[in-house]
């Protein structure tokens, strides 16, 4: 633990997509500290993220949520980035169809950007970095990656955002083709996440 940093017993994920707050809170159960979400404070600010890389974003949500709260406040971003594509939609992706697109609206755009594009060229990989910011403003990030290929047509009904179109190799199925337990043993975002519950894991209260 570093020296500026304080035991907690609760902290706040900056977001309010409940399929992101499932996942999360089943990643980051067993710490000994109380999750709660944006859900419980329907005041805090809905930040923009025009951060120019996941990190930023990820950093300015926590930042501005631990602010308005006073509670160690924990977001992340995710980009996708597809080879053919030159790395797009990067960290545009949760927005690649327009403002308020749907996951299909952008599942369906990234199809008809990669549609003729051969499956040894659809190569991808998604990126997420988890940023936790204490209300002292002390932060700490964690990353995860998984690399994979983009489908030439949306498969399973789990998950949500590119899951449908992100197909494993090593597994053989999309991501929205695995259980929940499946997905968080391999995914992008676990990864981040069980790096950041090894930096919250000395930190809890609860742990001590």
């Amino acid at each position: 633990m570093h020296s500026t940093e304080k035991l907690i017993d609760e902290i706040l994920l900056a977001t309010r997509n409940l399929d992101k707050v499932r996942e999360l809170t089943a990643l980051l159960g067993g710490l000994g500290i109380r999750i709660r979400t944006l859900a419980d404070f329907p005041t805090a600010p809905d930040v923009e993220e025009d951060g120019a890389t996941c990190e930023a974003n990820a950093l300015k949500k926590a930042r501005e949520v631990a602010s308005a709260t006073g509670l160690p406040s924990v977001a992340d971003d995710t980009g996708l980035e597809v080879d053919a594509l030159d790395g797009h939609p990067g960290v545009f992706a949760a927005r690649y169809a327009g403002e308020g697109a749907t996951y299909d609206d952008n599942c369906r755009k990234l199809l008809e950007e990669l549609a003729g594009v051969p499956p040894a060229r659809r190569t991808a990989r998604f990126l997420t970095v988890a940023a936790l910011v204490m209300p002292d403003g002390h932060s700490r990030v964690a990353t995860g990656t998984l690399d994979g290929v983009i489908t030439e047509a949306c498969a399973g009904s789990q998950g949500f955002g590119y899951d449908p179109v992100f197909f494993v190799p090593e597994l053989g199925r999309t991501l929205a083709e695995l259980t929940t337990e499946e997905k968080n043993r391999i995914s992008h975002r676990a990864k981040a996440f069980r790096s950041m519950a090894e930096i919250l894991r000395p930190l809890a209260v609860g742990k001590r």
